[in-house]
């Protein structure tokens, strides 16, 4: 069985590692599946950079010590990004990803508790709309199949 660095899924399933930059398509009920790891390695990712940060308030006048701990905080981003890319889910910002389903985005930011936003590929997270709202209006495929949230 290949290494998944813990990347494991509940149950039986094991989600697929994607290669850097190669994007996956979800549909919901794959997005549905993946993002309770997604939310708990953002967690983890997010509770460990709070001491980082508060460290860099505190060092503000100590130009050596701001520099590691800007180091530090740039290795655990950056350790988070390259988890949720080899999940196939796009990082569009700080603790703030999208799942393509295709003709748009599922889209999540911590520290919220569902995946229930939705934008188009040309929008951003300032149109993003209630999930429940695209899938009553739109019926897209990528939402068949799939029990209601």
């Amino acid at each position: 069985m290949p290494e998944t660095d813990g990347l494991h899924g509940h149950g039986d399933s094991v989600f697929a590692i994607q290669r850097p930059g190669q994007i996956r398509v979800f549909t919901l009920l794959e997005a549905q599946q993946i993002f309770p790891l997604v939310r708990n390695i953002t967690a983890q990712a997010f509770d460990e950079l709070s001491p980082v940060l508060e460290s860099m308030r505190a060092s503000m006048e100590n130009h050596l010590l701001l520099q590691q701990q800007e180091i530090h905080y740039e290795e655990i981003v950056q350790r988070w990004i390259n988890k949720m890319e080899r999940l196939g889910v796009v990082v569009s910002g700080l603790w703030l990803v999208d799942f393509d389903t295709g003709d748009g985005y599922l889209c999540w930011r911590h520290p919220e508790t569902v995946l229930g936003y939705y934008h188009g590929h040309e929008q951003g997270f300032g149109q993003r709309r209630p999930l429940l709202e695209v899938i009553r209006e739109q019926h897209p495929g990528w939402a068949d199949c799939t029990p209601m949230i």
